[in-house]
């Protein structure tokens, strides 16, 4: 058995090579030229397995659209799709999942007690993957800033305050430290 192996890269390791990669080329990046020409990796948590759950949904709540505030003041429309609830650090969480109006993807705004210190101020995203047995996967390793936390280009939904978590979640993305304003 040879000892010259290289170690298989994990599935996160990959996605956040690619992440970084999207954003350093791809034309639909939210970075300027001139931040791809001077490209700053993103920063992210060392993985946390204890914030990757396989949870419950309860979707017996109001499926109003309702609409939450953005950095702009321009509020978008989303569904309500359920709740879920989990521990972080012995501490007890209930999260509202939202599905968009128009593509139809589950997504999760929230912030955290590591806004303005680790991660961006206005919050983080992660999206949650639906499983055939109604369960949901929340790997908050996957956590993402929305883009205005790159420049000031963007217009990003805002974290209700039913999603404001007094506890860390020490998991996904960190704040960025190449962020252009629109006063550069």
């Amino acid at each position: 058995m040879s000892t010259n192996t290289v170690p298989r890269k994990s599935r996160l390791q990959s996605f956040r090579e690619r992440r970084d990669e999207f954003m350093r080329t791809h034309e639909h990046s939210p970075l300027t030229e001139k931040q791809k020409a001077n490209f700053v990796p993103l920063a992210y948590f060392d993985e946390n397995p204890d914030l990757a759950f396989v949870l419950d949904v309860n979707t017996d709540i109001d499926h109003t659209p309702v609409e939450l505030p953005t950095t702009t003041g321009e509020p978008r429309e989303y569904i309500p799709h359920g709740t879920i609830s989990f521990e972080v650090e012995g501490q007890p969480v209930t999260l509202t999942v939202y599905r968009e109006p128009e593509r139809g993807r589950l997504l999760i705004p929230f912030r955290d007690t590591t806004n303005n210190k680790e991660t961006y101020g206005a919050g983080r995203t992660v999206d949650p993957q639906e499983r055939p047995d109604g369960k949901l996967v929340v790997d908050f390793n996957y956590a993402y800033a929305p883009y205005c936390q790159y420049n000031d280009n963007w217009v990003c939904t805002i974290p209700p305050m039913n999603n404001w978590l007094r506890v860390p979640i020490r998991a996904g993305e960190k704040m960025y430290p190449g962020k252009e304003s629109s006063e550069e």
